[in-house]
Order: structure tokens, then C-alpha cells, then sequence
């Protein structure tokens, strides 16, 4: 393969580190930049659709469809901020904002019911009735104050989790 990572000035690795809020080592984002080559089979400097596609790992993902659309073209520093999310460092918001991304497919910054419902789909495939779908996010989003016809944002979205048990933690700035 060869040391891809010679690609990278230490510049280079401190721009990337800020792009992703610091939540990787500059040898983890040395790492990431060789998996980065790996993938961009072309050299292009992008990682298309299709190159995600080899990852064995994300094939098998039943959201694999909707995180293409958010990958497909990537370059290094957004691969980086992609992968963030999952990073141990991350916060639990940082989390739910890359989970709202998920579930907002167009981007427009609103999930819908049927984005909702789209994605317990994928996770739930036929293991539960298209109906029992239907009424589990109504449910969930009745307790919530909300309606079908609601268009969630991110704080909404956050409320929702938090009634479902998800603990938001406080995040306190260190001197």
C-alpha cells in the first residue's frame, strides 16, 4: 500500500482534528486517512457510493441505504466528521444529531412521521407488521405532545429520546 500517511502535513492533520472537534488523536486520524485511501479506489480524493460498498461491515447494516446517502462523496475531512459521531469522545447530543441526520433524509432540518417510519422499517424489516409500526410511533409520539403530522426538529427529536429513556448528559466546559 505504501505510507499513505507521508500524504498528510501535520497541518493537514490539525485542520482535520478541528473539522471533527478534536474527538480523534492525530494518529488515529493518521489511521482513518490510510482506511480513507484504501476506499477511494480511483484516487480521486472522494469515496463514492459504490466504494462504500466493499465494506462488508456497512453492506450489512440495515441503514446502510440512507448512511450512503449521506457518505456518497465524501472527502477526507467530512469522512472524518462522518465517523466522529461514533467516536467514544463523542457526546451523547453528538450522537442524536448524526442519528436526527439519519432520520432527515432530504436534509431540510425536519423529520416527518413517515422519515420515522422509513427507518423502523429498515431496522425492523418483517419482524413486526407495517401496522404495529404505524402505532408503536404513534404512541411514542402522542406521550410526546406530538401528532403525525408533526415536522420534528432537532429539539424535538431530543425530547423524544429523552422520553424513550435516553439520558442527555451535561456538558460542562473544562478551564
Amino acid at each position: 500500500m505504501g505510507n499513505t500517511s507521508s500524504m498528510l502535513t501535520q497541518h493537514d492533520i490539525e485542520e482535520v482534528q478541528e473539522h471533527c472537534n478534536n474527538l480523534f488523536s492525530q494518529q488515529e486520524i493518521v489511521s482513518l486517512y490510510e482506511r480513507f485511501c484504501q476506499l477511494d479506489k480511483n484516487h480521486g480524493g472522494f469515496i463514492s457510493g459504490d466504494e462504500f460498498l466493499t465494506v462488508p461491515e456497512f453492506v450489512v447494516n440495515p441503514l446502510s441505504q440512507r448512511l450512503l446517502r449521506m457518505l456518497d462523496g465524501l472527502n477526507f475531512k467530512d469522512f472524518v466528521a462522518f465517523l466522529a459521531a461514533f467516536s467514544s469522545r463523542a457526546t451523547v447530543h453528538q450522537k442524536i444529531e448524526f442519528i436526527f441526520k439519519v432520520y432527515d433524509l432530504d436534509g431540510n432540518g425536519k423529520v416527518t412521521f413517515n422519515d420515522m417510519l422509513d427507518v423502523l422499517r429498515d431496522l425492523a424489516g418483517h419482524f413486526i407488521s407495517e401496522q404495529q409500526r404505524k402505532q408503536v410511533l404513534m404512541q411514542v409520539l402522542v406521550e410526546a405532545g406530538y401528532t403525525e403530522n408533526s415536522l420534528l426538529v432537532l429539539d424535538d427529536f431530543v425530547k423524544i429520546l429523552g422520553m424513550c429513556g435516553v439520558k442527555m448528559e451535561v456538558e460542562v466546559p473544562v478551564d
